[in-house]
C-alpha cells in the first residue's frame, strides 16, 4: 500500500502500498500499538496489496524480526517470556506462565497431512471471552452479486478516491467491494475489494470468517507484527484477528478467497528454483501486549455480513505459538523472473506468485500474478502482451508507474476488469510502436508494478464498482477504436 496514490497495497490469496519499494523505517509513537482488532478470515484467506514492520519491545523500537519460509512448521515465543512454548505436547495441564492453550484450524482435522494447516497459540486470555456479537453496518462491502446487471464490456477504473482528512476512516470501515463470485456460506468463490482509509484502528480488531497501493500498513496480528509497504503483499488467513495502523492516506487492493489456501505454483521444467522462492516469505515472530481495555471492539466478517463484539482486553496477547497456519508477507522485488529469450511472448502464468487451486487440475480459483521489471530480448516478435480472449476473468491493478500495454489511462490506484471471453490487448499507441520498434534488448516495466488477479470464476461487478464510486472510465473502449486495418492481400513472403 502506498500513500501517494501511485502505488498499490495487497492477500491470497490476500491484495496494499506507498510509492515503489519502501525501506524499513521507524514507527511513529502513534503506531506503537493497535487499539482496534479486525477478525479477518477473508473467506478463508486474503491477499492484501500495499513491508517491514517495527516491533516495540519493552518500551523500545527495533527493526522487525521475521521467520523465513513458506508452509513451514514454525515456532516462536516473545523473548520477554522465555520457555513459554510447552515442550513435547500441545496442551499441558498447566501451560507455562499460566497461559491458555488455543488451537486455530485452517483445515479439517482429517485433511491429508501435507495439506493440514493449524497453529497452537499460548495466550493470556482465550478468544472465547467476549460479549455477544451484534450486526453492524456493511457500508460498501457486499457479497450480493445479483444487485447489478451483468456487464460484459471491458471495464477500467480511474484511481479510487481516498477519504478527506476531515472524514476519519479506519481499515475496518474502508472496504469497498468491486467484484466477485460465489458464496461465503458455501465457502466457494472470491471477492475483490479496494480499501480507502486515512486513520489507524483504535481499540478495534478485525477477523474474517469467510495489496496496498498508497501508504504503508503496520499490521498487528495474533502472531506478531508486520509492516507492509509499497511493492509488498501480505496474506492473512481466515479467522486471524488483526489491526491496521496507517501513517496517512492509504489505498490498496484485497483478494478474498472463500475456499482453499494459497500455495506456490508448481515449477515443472523450470526446475527446483525460480519465481517466488519460499525463503523470501516472512512470518512475524511472537509479540504480545498485556493490556486491559474497556470495550475493545472485535469486528467479524461472517457469511458476508459484519458483526461487532466487545471485550475488556487486547486480543494481541499471544505470548508464544507454533504451527503452519500463519500470516505472512512477501516483497515482490524478490520475484525471480522467467521469460522468453529467443522469440514469442510467454503466457502471463510465468509471473504467478501465488495460486489458489480449484478441484480441476491446472485451473485456479484465483492466481496472483505480477508484471515485474525485466529484460525483453525476443527476436522477430511483437513483444507487448498479445490480443487475447480468455476463459478466465482478469482483474488488474497498478501499484506504481505505467503499464507496458497501456501507458495512458491505466493509473496507479485504479483498476481494470476483462471478463471471461471479453477481448482485450494493447491500445493503438502500443501496437503501432511495438510493431515498428527496432528489436534491441530493452528494459521493460522498470519503475512500475502492475498485478493481476486471474480467476476461473465469472466475476460480477457491484453497484458500488459500476456506479457509486463514480470512477468507471466510460471512454475505455476508445483506446482500441483507432486500430487500423493493415491487411494486404497482395503480400507475399520475402525471398532471400
Amino acid at each position: 500500500m502506498s500513500g501517494d496514490g501511485k502505488s498499490l497495497h495487497s492477500e491470497v490469496s490476500n491484495v496494499i502500498h506507498r510509492n515503489a519499494t519502501v525501506p524499513i523505517g521507524h514507527l511513529s509513537p502513534s503506531h506503537q500499538r493497535n487499539d482496534k482488532a479486525l477478525g479477518c478470515n477473508i473467506c478463508g484467506r486474503a491477499i492484501i496489496l500495499p513491508s517491514c514492520t517495527l516491533i516495540p519491545v519493552e518500551g523500545t523500537q527495533r527493526k522487525p524480526c521475521y521467520l523465513s519460509g513458506f508452509g513451514n512448521e514454525f515456532a516462536s515465543q516473545d523473548p520477554r517470556c522465555p520457555d513459554a512454548l510447552p515442550l513435547g505436547q500441545n496442551n499441558p495441564q498447566h501451560c507455562p506462565y499460566g497461559l491458555y492453550a488455543e488451537q486455530i484450524s485452517g483445515t479439517a482435522f482429517t485433511a491429508p497431512r501435507h495439506e493440514n494447516k493449524r497453529s497452537w497459540l499460548y495466550r493470556i486470555y482465550p478468544s472465547v471471552i467476549h460479549r455477544p456479537f451484534t450486526r453492524c453496518k456493511l457500508g460498501n462491502l457486499t457479497h450480493n452479486w445479483g444487485q447489478n446487471p451483468p456487464n460484459p464490456n471491458q471495464m477500467r477504473w480511474l484511481p479510487f478516491s481516498i477519504p478527506s482528512a476531515d472524514d476519519k476512516v479506519d481499515f475496518s470501515e474502508a472496504l469497498h467491494t468491486i467484484c466477485g463470485a460465489g458464496d461465503p456460506k458455501t465457502r466457494s468463490g472470491i471477492a475483490v475489494h479496494i480499501f480507502l482509509c486515512n486513520t489507524s484502528m483504535e481499540n478495534k480488531c478485525f477477523y474474517n470468517s469467510d495489496v496496498p497501493q498508497q501508504g504503508s500498513l503496520a499490521i498487528t496480528t495474533e502472531f506478531g507484527k508486520m509492516e507492509v509497504d509499497i511493492n509488498e503483499i501480505c496474506v492473512i488467513q481466515q479467522g486471524m484477528k488483526f489491526s491496521v495502523d496507517v501513517k496517512g492516506p492509504t489505498r490498496g487492493y484485497i483478494l478474498e478467497v472463500f475456499d482453499n489456501h494459497f500455495q506456490l505454483p508448481n515449477l515443472g521444467p523450470i526446475g527446483a528454483n525460480g519465481l517466488a522462492n519460499p525463503r523470501d516469505f516472512q512470518t512475524p515472530v511472537a509479540w504480545y501486549e498485556d493490556r486491559e481495555v474497556q470495550n475493545f471492539q472485535v469486528i467479524s466478517k461472517y457469511q458476508g455480513h459484519l458483526f461487532r463484539a466487545e471485550q475488556d482486553h487486547s486480543p494481541f496477547d499471544v505470548v508464544a505459538w507454533h504451527g503452519n497456519y500463519v500470516p505472512y508477507k512477501y516483497n515482490l522485488a524478490n520475484f525471480m523472473v522467467i521469460n522468453a529469450v529467443k522469440f514469442d511472448h510467454c503466457d502471463p502464468s510465468i509471473f504467478t506468485v501465488l495460486t489458489c487451486p480449484s478441484n480441476k487440475v491446472g485451473t485456479a480459483i484465483a492466481d496472483f500474478v505480477i508484471f515485474p521489471p525485466r529484460w525483453s530480448v525476443q527476436e522477430h516478435t511483437f513483444r507487448p502482451p498479445y490480443y487475447h480472449r480468455n476463459c478466465m476473468s482478469e482483474f488488474m491493478g497498478l501499484i506504481h508507474g505505467n503499464y507496458e500495454a497501456k501507458e495512458e489511462g491505466f493509473l496507479p490506484g485504479g483498476a481494470s476488469l476483462h471478463s471471461i471471453m471479453t477481448p482485450h490487448g494493447p491500445d493503438t499507441q502500443c501496437y503501432e510502436g511495438a510493431s515498428n520498434d527496432e528489436l534491441r534488448p530493452a528494459r521493460v516495466a522498470y519503475g512500475t508494478q502492475a498485478f493481476m488477479f486471474e480467476s476461473s470464476l465469472s466475476l460480477a461487478v457491484t453497484v458500488w464498482g459500476e456506479l457509486t464510486c463514480e470512477k468507471l472510465d466510460n471512454n475505455y473502449y476508445k483506446c482500441w477504436q483507432t486500430l487500423k486495418k493493415h491487411f494486404d492481400p497482395a503480400w507475399r513472403p520475402q525471398t532471400h
